[in-house]
């Protein structure tokens, strides 16, 4: 009996493979500490132009961590995530030049963006598949329609006279405290994000995801889960709104239009759906690659529209290129390649 005892013991201090592995989530955790830090310092060396697409770039990665969530893990497709960012840029702005703290009206973004994902997620959640990627595509168009004819919110021309972002006694005046701002948005989100794929409610999201029949058969809560994640994901799109009113102190119809939404898919899909870094990525390359093109389009010689076109154009072979050659997007895609080079 004892050395029944002794010996299972000596077994189990035997390193095991498993704890072999855990060594590559040490190296992970090494890499998102220098991937931080690398961020946070690059504001310090870029000028006013490339300023104002970091902090771009930082809100559509806020927006696209909460679509990834929606589509990726819990299966739902939205085309119309930028009606939520519209709605938080506008609480925001509206409820600042009525005197509300710029703090206060910052925070109420995504609350305002969540109770509007509550009230619309309801009926709209009954839909699936193109269906409900076609409803929430309708409901951008009808909210960006409402605002452009609201004489309240500026109407057409815009809300104007935004002041500027005020936290605890310092207000934000340059491009880089803004820069700041964006990067803590997109910090905080994909902390939620991955605290919430690791919990039990994120099982339940894979769950739903493969198939809405089996998840509720094995106890999920289909609907209440749908409204959860979908509620999750425009409340980030309103925080992202919220910092982009301030940013830029004039919100206007104009500011979201359909191919915004269009963006924020490509994004997903091109990073990877189903994974939170993966939207990141997918913001990195596709906000990069958009002010490529416009730089292209705007050159001597081209027209008034190439700006527009090339970016229909390279959404297109974007997505015909994930589907052909990284179907699972572009950090899936590298995260086999690299355990496939471990093995071998």
């Amino acid at each position: 009996m004892i050395q029944d005892r002794i010996g299972t013991r000596t077994e189990e201090s035997v390193i095991s493979p498993a704890a072999v592995r855990r060594h590559p989530l040490s190296l992970a955790h090494l890499t998102t500490a220098l991937l931080a830090l690398v961020s946070l310092a690059l504001p310090l060396a870029l000028d006013d132009s490339r300023m104002s697409v970091y902090v771009l770039l930082c809100l559509a990665g806020t927006v696209v961590v909460g679509l990834s969530l929606l589509m990726g893990y819990a299966g739902q497709v939205s085309l119309g995530q930028a009606s939520f960012y519209a709605v938080g840029a506008y609480t925001a702005g509206l409820l600042s030049v009525h005197g509300v703290p710029p703090l206060l009206a910052l925070a109420a973004a995504p609350c305002a963006a969540g109770v509007f994902a509550v009230i619309v997620g309801v009926p709209l959640l009954r839909l699936r598949g193109h269906h409900l990627a076609f409803a929430t595509l309708a409901l951008q168009l009808i909210t960006v329609s409402l605002v452009g004819e609201a004489e309240w919110a500026g109407g057409a021309i815009g809300l104007q006279g935004i002041p500027d972002l005020s936290l605890f006694g310092f207000t934000l005046t340059e491009d880089i405290h803004y820069a700041y701002v964006a990067w803590a948005a997109l910090a905080v989100t994909v902390v939620l994000a991955r605290n919430i794929v690791d919990s039990r409610s994120g099982r339940g999201l894979r769950a739903l995801a493969t198939s809405e029949t089996a998840a509720s058969a094995s106890g999920v809560p289909v609907g209440r889960y749908k409204l959860a994640v979908f509620t999750q994901a425009a409340a980030f799109a309103g925080l992202a709104g919220g910092i982009y009113a301030f940013y830029l102190g004039y919100v206007a119809p104009g500011s979201f239009p359909v191919l915004l939404s269009i963006t924020y898919v490509v994004m997903v899909v091109v990073g990877g759906l189903g994974t939170v870094w993966g939207a990141v990525a997918g913001a990195v390359v596709i906000t990069l690659l958009v002010q490529l093109l416009n730089g292209l389009g705007t050159l001597p010689g081209m027209p008034d529209s190439a700006p527009t076109v090339l970016s229909y154009a390279v959404y297109a072979v974007l997505l015909i290129a994930a589907v052909l050659f990284a179907p699972r997007g572009l950090v899936p895609t590298l995260q086999d390649a690299w355990q496939r080079r471990r093995q071998l």
